[in-house]
């Protein structure tokens, strides 16, 4: 009879304890932790081998006892002793968007799935093999790492409307690197709704509006003045307030700075962490469709911005051209579709 691992050191809690009997059948096998809990298993259907179902946990000591009986009839005993790891640090695996927040709106076609980890990832293959995105119906995507901590996965093209998304992590065990093991597994769920997507263009100083690829919509707008245009490219939303307070602050353009702004703004849809939304400006009615006078956000009337809010949400799009901007950088939020599919193969750890 042999046990395996035997009177182990700092092995892995997701290191499985086998059991075999070699001339003869398995008796009975018993794990338990110092704290005297059993740890459960399961005996093969040739019952000749036993590994544990129950999973173990860091730090721990485990005590294996196994009786075998052997082709002669006489009993055998083995005893055994494993411990296990204990990290310095345990990482989460945060998802963006939470699931929560988005369980009855679904997701838009162009939203990234985002694992956030809090600490720096040093073993960032080792991380990324742990990671799934299954899609239903099946579509291409990979991963790309925009620092040591967040992870953001999109698929080749835009998601498919009506498309599930089981997300999952199986990082328990897993070595990040420099002491830090991931702190359990996680399985999410998400389902994409119908195709949004806006198409800002700062020629025609409008936005037309695209529902499942049909034109529906057409809306006057003023985008970023020369000093502070509009980012170019695909922006995907990422939050929504009825009411919000813009303030430049919360990017680092603060007074006395001239280009230092705070105000009040009706139905707020963010597309970047620059500053940038789509939102009701009654002060820029006049400008909207033939100039641009914003300070990077895509300004609507107040009829258009109603509606506006009411249909797009996390996940929509906004493609915005011909502004005089820069591209969206790819880190910014959910820049990742200003990354060709081939560069954004790049940024896979694998």
């Amino acid at each position: 009879m042999s046990i395996e691992p035997a009177n182990a050191d700092n092995i892995s809690p997701t290191t499985p304890i086998v059991v075999k009997a070699a001339n003869g059948k398995l008796l009975d096998v018993t794990v338990t932790s110092a704290k005297g809990k059993a740890v459960a298993g399961k005996v093969a259907t040739d019952g000749l081998s036993w590994t544990n179902t129950d999973v173990l946990g860091y730090g721990g000591t485990y005590k294996i006892v196994a009786h075998a009986q052997g082709t002669d009839g006489k009993s055998i005993e083995k005893d055994g002793q494993v411990t296990t790891l204990s990290p310095t640090k345990q990482a989460n695996a945060n998802l963006i968007p939470a699931p929560s927040a988005v369980k009855s709106s679904g997701v838009g076609v162009g939203q990234p799935i985002v694992f956030s980890f809090g600490v720096a990832v040093k073993d960032k293959a080792a991380v990324e093999k742990a990671l799934n995105v299954e899609s239903s119906p099946k579509q291409d995507g990979s991963w790309y790492w925009m620092d040591d901590k967040n992870v953001h996965y999109r698929p080749k093209v835009y998601w498919q409307p009506g498309t599930t998304l089981t997300v999952t992590a199986k990082i328990y065990g897993v070595d990040f690197g420099n002491g830090v093991f991931g702190a359990e597994d996680r399985t999410e769920t998400y389902k994409v709704h119908d195709s949004w997507i806006a198409k800002a263009d700062g020629n025609t100083e409008q936005m037309q509006i695209f529902h499942n690829g049909s034109m529906v919509k057409s809306m006057p707008i003023s985008m970023g003045k020369d000093a502070t245009p509009t980012h170019l490219g695909a922006h995907v939303i990422s939050d929504k307030q009825a009411n919000y307070t813009m303030d430049s602050c919360t990017y680092g353009v603060c007074p006395p700075d001239p280009k230092a702004y705070r105000s009040n703004e009706k139905f707020s849809q963010r597309i970047s962490n620059d500053g940038e939304f789509v939102h009701e400006n009654p002060n820029s009615v006049g400008q909207q469709g033939s100039s641009n006078v914003s300070h990077g956000c895509i300004n609507l009337n107040a009829a258009n911005a109603e509606w506006f809010f009411q249909n797009f949400g996390l996940g929509d799009v906004v493609e915005v051209t011909n502004s005089g901007g820069p591209q969206l950088p790819v880190w910014d939020l959910y820049g990742d579709w200003s990354k060709s599919w081939t560069d954004w193969q790049k940024g896979s750890a694998l």
